[in-house]
């Protein structure tokens, strides 16, 4: 990019050869359209002329909030209680025994892969529902998430391992969020069993139980053989009286997505909470950059419902494509003001990113002009034709360097391509590769994310980004008597190195693996090929090369290699 002073000298200089009297021009002044067309023309350039339009302020179209509910209109809603926890602790077990299903049984691992939200109605009428949020450390999003739709933390910590890592990270969670937190003392069967050790280890993270003076409720259970469960729930409806949860049954419904995927029969599926209002069959929604128009509720049980409450939690289908999870649910007048929102954001969300565009656009710029005034100030005492000639010779050095000869770094890399069978599970992860910090020691490389199933085209994705080349044609030559294969390739990426192991393949089957027996380029013998560089090969066996054919090069490694990133897990 020229700068400034240099532009203005060609362009005089171009005024020059024009009917313009260059040396009557004012800063302000204002050239002939004449003149301009002279000037561009001798400048070896092309011009087009294009009208000014001013641009009118796009007016907002998004869906508010609704207002503050009346008071009087405000009934008491089902308290939404998250249980948290390490893994291990029971967790599942717990809310297994609450709702008298076998989830626990059914989840690999005994490690929850993503939130679940479940009505548990006590004997005595009262309601509750619970969020399932993951107790594994690598899903500490996932439960923050969960601790930011809920009402009550319910903390199991099991009474023979004591407070964990995970622990201490849900009691942050609960707080940051301010929540109230009950302690529900799990596995007090076992032998090894010590509650009160545990309320103790807890007043080093400022959860104070009752008995120390403090006021968190602590439930002595056993989730595996349903013991006190009753008294944990009732200590949960006790604690959800005095925070008095109410809503607004009517008007607008106001919700938040839980969770998000994609169901093979039913399309776009979203678990929510309804907070403000009753949503029902019909009801436009919008949540993000989609909206919905409600075909169908689903409770956890899978069975279909007319209607959800402030507090409920139910599945909603019908959405143009998936909303994230956390996104709030805000309801349309009609479907016409639900594409107006919709476009709207989108129309946002452009903006910012023009902005954000426009700002390293600019940045560059001036990169480019500090290291454009650099270059030129050997040549200032030069004439602009001088300047001109000098740089051409300059750059004329530069690109004899052919971009296929330059050497590619050897620096390890491993490609990853993600894929989840919801949105939060996909979230967490991209989350945890985020803070990957080993760069230095072997590159990280996301191919590709996405919800649903691992499709032959993800698997055509991976492949790509392999070291390896390409065969180009094949040809035999003489050595001895005999005659050699050899196969004329071109290296796609990496670099082939003759000390190395090498696979043939031809689509999806490996015909031949072995090492190779001559590596030309040109007519050289070489020890390696770069990427871009064109070479011949013969290897150690009998094989008939393809044009398409892909050889591999690959290193046997004895031992395991490992990075200093620590994921939290």
């Amino acid at each position: 990019m020229p700068d400034v002073s240099d532009s203005r000298h060609h362009v005089l200089e171009a005024l020059l050869h024009t009917a313009a009297d260059v040396d009557a021009l004012e800063p302000d002044s204002v050239l002939e359209d004449g003149w301009i067309k002279e000037a561009v023309s001798r400048s070896g350039m092309k011009f087009r002329w294009a009208r000014l339009s001013e641009s009118r302020e796009r007016e907002n179209r998004d869906i508010q909030r609704r207002p503050p509910a009346d008071p009087a209109r405000l009934v008491p809603r089902p308290p939404v209680v998250t249980i948290m926890g390490h893994v291990d602790h029971g967790k599942t077990t717990l809310l297994d025994s609450l709702r008298k299903s076998q989830v626990a049984a059914s989840e690999a691992g005994g490690i929850t892969q993503h939130i679940g939200a479940f009505l548990v109605q006590l004997p005595s009428g009262e309601r509750i529902t619970f969020l399932d949020t993951p107790g594994h450390a690598a899903f500490s999003s996932m439960r923050a998430r969960g601790a930011n739709a809920t009402d009550i933390v319910v903390l199991v910590v099991a009474a023979d391992d004591g407070v964990m890592a995970q622990s201490v990270e849900s009691i942050r969670h609960a707080r940051t969020a301010g929540v109230p937190i009950i302690v529900a003392v799990n596995k007090c069967d076992k032998p090894a069993a010590a509650p009160e050790r545990v309320k103790q280890e807890l007043l080093a993270h400022d959860v104070v139980c009752e008995q120390f003076g403090g006021d968190v409720q602590a439930v002595h259970v056993s989730a595996l053989k349903g013991e006190n469960l009753l008294a944990l729930a009732e200590a949960t409806v006790a604690l959800a009286e005095l925070l008095e949860l109410k809503a607004d049954p009517s008007g607008p419904v106001e919700a938040t997505v839980i969770e998000s995927r994609t169901d093979k029969g039913k399309g776009p599926v979203t678990t929510a909470i309804v907070q403000q209002g009753t949503l029902r069959k019909g009801c436009v929604l919008v949540a993000g950059k989609t909206w919905a128009k409600v075909r169908f509720l689903f409770d956890e049980h899978g069975r279909a419902v007319k209607e959800a409450g402030p507090g409920a939690a139910v599945q909603v289908v019908g959405w143009k494509e998936l909303p994230s999870a956390g996104e709030q649910i805000l309801e349309a007048e009609t479907e016409h003001r639900a594409r107006e929102a919709v476009e709207w954001r989108s129309f946002q969300e452009e903006q910012e990113k023009l902005q954000e565009e426009q700002r390293a656009v600019e940045a560059k710029q001036q990169q480019h002009q500090e290291a454009y005034r650099r270059e030129r100030e050997p040549l200032a005492h030069l004439s602009w034709r001088q300047r001109k000639a000098a740089l051409y010779r300059a750059n004329r050095q530069k690109a004899a360097v052919r971009p296929s000869e330059r050497q590619e770094s050897r620096q390890l890399a491993l490609p990853l391509i993600i894929k989840g069978d919801v949105d939060g599970s996909v979230e967490t992860i991209l989350n945890i590769l985020d803070s990957y910090d080993a760069h230095e020691q072997c590159q990280l490389e996301l191919v590709h994310f996405g919800i649903g199933d691992v499709s032959e085209n993800d698997v055509s994705l991976a492949e790509t980004f392999s070291g390896e080349a390409s065969v180009l044609a094949m040809f035999e030559v003489t050595a001895g008597k005999k005659k050699v294969p050899v196969a004329g390739c071109r290296v796609q990426k990496g670099q082939l190195d003759r000390r190395l192991k090498f696979r043939l393949t031809r689509g999806r089957e490996t015909v031949w693996e072995g090492s190779l027996s001559a590596l030309r380029h040109h007519k050289d013998d070489v020890q390696a090929v770069k990427v871009g560089m064109e070479c011949g090969l013969s290897v150690d066996a009998a094989v008939d090369f393809r044009v398409g054919d892909v050889i591999v090069c690959y290193e046997e490694l004895e031992a395991p290699q490992a990075t200093a990133w620590d994921p939290g897990f």
